[in-house]
């Protein structure tokens, strides 16, 4: 089966891409680290593309996403004359349509396993019975949170966790740091991505309070990690919160 000659912009649909149509990729961003020992040609990163070598790879689709693309590199390459697939995720029923989208226009006509598997995993978690409040920094210099209308909210509050800038009119608000931590939520949820929150920066600004350090890829990935997600993230926020 000839398989369509893809690039990938975004990192969480190039691990999708390449677990689930071997072949397909040609193309991903700097950024792309899933899977491990991925052998296709860098394209620059997920902000900064540079069009002319995606072009001159002669791609039959670029994937791309709104929130993690911007718009004048995406109609650049539109004007090169390449197909360019745009997916729009802000919630986990949203990630699984858009999921289905992207692998079926990458000439992928059985449901991989792993997406089936992540369905499971996220129907199996419980309804939460008192939600935890949080606050969650997304960038430090300065702090940005998690604001209205994103995924990474939306899995947080499946799993129990209300972040408490969920009605913010933005989706990233910046919010000083004393602001924060008046706040006096139950607990900071710190991920790795796209700020590299670790436990020697990040924790410390918030002194007093329960930190849980997350992995980015699950917290703000759809693909393959979505399987494990649930129960990699409810171990990370339970021992935060465990003396």
């Amino acid at each position: 089966m000839n398989r369509p000659r893809v690039v990938s912009l975004v990192p969480s649909l190039t691990e999708a891409v390449a677990c689930s149509a071997p072949g397909a990729l040609v193309g991903a961003t700097d950024w792309c680290t899933h899977p491990a020992g991925l052998d296709v040609v860098r394209i620059g990163g997920t902000k900064n593309p540079e069009v002319a070598r995606i072009a001159a790879l002669a791609p039959d689709l670029v994937i791309a996403n709104e929130e993690e693309n911007r718009e004048p590199d995406l109609a650049a390459l539109r004007a090169a004359g390449l197909h360019v697939l745009v997916t729009e995720v802000r919630t986990l029923p949203g990630a699984f349509g858009e999921l289905d989208r992207v692998l079926t226009a990458c000439g992928v006509t059985a449901r991989p396993r792993w997406l089936d598997e992540a369905e499971t995993a996220w129907d199996a978690v419980p309804p939460p019975r008192a939600p935890l409040t949080a606050v969650v920094p997304v960038w430090r210099r300065p702090w940005m949170v998690l604001g209205r209308d994103t995924f990474a909210g939306d899995l947080l509050a499946r799993l129990g966790v209300r972040h408490l800038h969920a009605g913010h009119p933005e989706r990233y608000p910046r919010i000083p740091l004393d602001e924060l931590r008046a706040a006096r939520p139950d607990l900071v949820v710190l991920p790795d991505e796209p700020y590299r929150f670790t436990a020697d920066d990040g924790p410390e600004a918030f002194p007093g309070l329960p930190c849980a350090l997350v992995g980015g890829r699950h917290l703000t990935w759809y693909g393959p990690s979505l399987a494990e997600a649930p129960a990699v993230l409810a171990q990370a926020l339970q021992a935060a919160r465990t003396p």
